[in-house]
């Protein structure tokens, strides 16, 4: 992994796979606010994409910069929190503007 500028570039495809996810979200709960990591995998990491939208709704941005067939480069980006943390609200409670 290199970082720059707030942008992280991480490289999995020679991690073996039962470790790749892990390492890929403690990755990403190093970046701050509109910070992007770029994955690069062998393979379309659908899987992922499907766990982050489960554990963390709303709080990332995914884009295809390369769409293989042998490499998969995504951009990550972690987007601004909003809500109750945040001084704004989510209007999930019902207690919204």
């Amino acid at each position: 992994m290199t970082v720059c500028d707030a942008y992280l570039t991480m490289d999995v495809r020679k991690i073996a796979p039962p470790d790749r996810h892990s390492m890929i979200f403690a990755a990403f709960k190093l970046l701050g606010p509109d910070e992007t990591m770029e994955l690069i995998s062998d393979h379309d990491p659908k899987p992922l994409q499907a766990q982050f939208q489960f554990e963390l709704p709303g709080q990332f941005s995914w884009a295809y910069l390369e769409q293989g067939p042998a490499t998969w480069r995504i951009a990550i980006t972690r987007l601004k929190k909003s809500g109750h943390g945040s001084g704004g609200c989510c209007g999930g409670c019902g207690g919204g503007a």
